[in-house]
C-alpha cells in the first residue's frame, strides 16, 4: 500500500464566509513530485495554505506523514518536517543575504554557520551575494534565497507556490532541475504552478483544480486533455 506524505479528505476551507475549497480530496505519495495545476482562482494556493496550517479547514481532515494536523500551527508543522515557500518569496529585502540566513536560524534551530553552509552548498551564487541586500538581487537569486530558507530545515515535505513567477525561462529551468534533485533525495514535493507544461516536466503525478474542486488526477501524460480544458484553451 502506497504511503501518503500529504492527504486531504473532503476538505472545505475559505476566507470568512467565502468558501474556496469545496470538498477537496488529494493524496500525495511519499517521495514524489506532485503538481497542482489549474487557472487562477481555482483554489491551488488556498490548498497549500490549508496544508501548511495558515488556514484552518472548516470541515474535513488534513494528514501530513500519516498524522492528523487540523489546527496545527505553522511552526509545529515545520518541526514535523513540512516547509513551504510562499508565492512572493517572503524574504527580507532590506537585509543582506547573510542577515536573511541569520533570520533562518531561529526557525531552523541551527547555528548560523550551519545554515549558511547548507544554503551556499545548494546555491553557490548566494555565497557571491552574501553582503548584498536581498531586494537588489535578481528575481532568480531572490527565489534561491527563499528556497534556502525551506531547505535548511531539511524538510520531508516541501510545498512550492508559483516559484517560476516573474523569472526568466533559464532560471526557471535551473530551479526545476533542483526540484527534481530534491525529489531524488527523498523529499516529497507538492508544487502549485500556473504554467502547466513547466511543472509537468518534473512531476510524477498531477491534479487539476477548478473552482475549488479537484477535477482530474493522474500521471502527466494521462491528464493532458483535462489540463487544456481547465485552462480554457489558453497557454498552459
Amino acid at each position: 500500500m502506497t504511503s501518503h506524505a500529504i492527504e486531504l479528505i473532503d476538505v472545505r476551507a475559505g476566507y470568512g464566509r467565502i468558501e474556496v475549497l469545496h470538498g477537496v480530496n488529494l493524496a500525495v505519495p511519499s517521495g514524489t513530485v506532485y503538481a497542482l495545476l489549474g487557472p487562477n482562482g481555482g483554489g491551488k494556493s488556498t490548498t497549500l495554505q490549508v496544508i501548511s496550517g495558515a488556514i484552518r479547514p472548516t470541515s474535513g481532515c488534513v494528514h501530513v506523514a500519516g498524522a492528523h494536523v487540523n489546527g496545527a500551527s505553522p511552526d509545529g508543522l515545520v518541526r514535523a518536517g513540512l516547509s513551504r515557500i510562499p508565492e512572493g518569496r517572503g524574504i527580507f529585502p532590506n537585509l543582506t543575504v547573510d542577515d536573511n540566513l541569520r533570520m533562518w536560524t531561529y526557525a531552523a534551530g541551527m547555528p548560523f554557520r550551519q545554515v549558511r553552509d547548507v544554503a551556499f552548498a545548494r546555491f553557490p551564487r548566494l555565497a557571491e551575494r552574501r553582503n548584498q541586500r536581498a531586494g537588489t538581487m535578481s528575481g532568480g537569486e531572490q527565489q534561491m534565497l527563499a528556497m534556502s530558507r525551506a531547505l535548511v530545515a531539511e524538510p520531508a515535505v516541501l510545498l512550492l507556490d508559483e516559484i517560476s513567477m516573474g523569472l526568466a525561462p533559464i532560471i526557471v529551468s535551473e530551479l526545476y532541475d533542483l526540484v527534481r534533485q530534491l525529489a531524488e533525495e527523498g523529499i516529497t514535493i507538492l508544487l502549485v504552478e500556473q504554467f502547466a507544461t513547466t511543472a509537468l516536466r518534473v512531476a510524477d503525478f498531477a491534479a487539476v483544480m477548478s473552482q475549488g474542486r479537484i477535477v482530474a488526477v493522474g500521471e502527466p501524460q494521462d491528464i493532458a486533455e483535462q489540463v487544456s480544458e481547465a485552462y480554457l484553451g489558453g497557454a498552459a
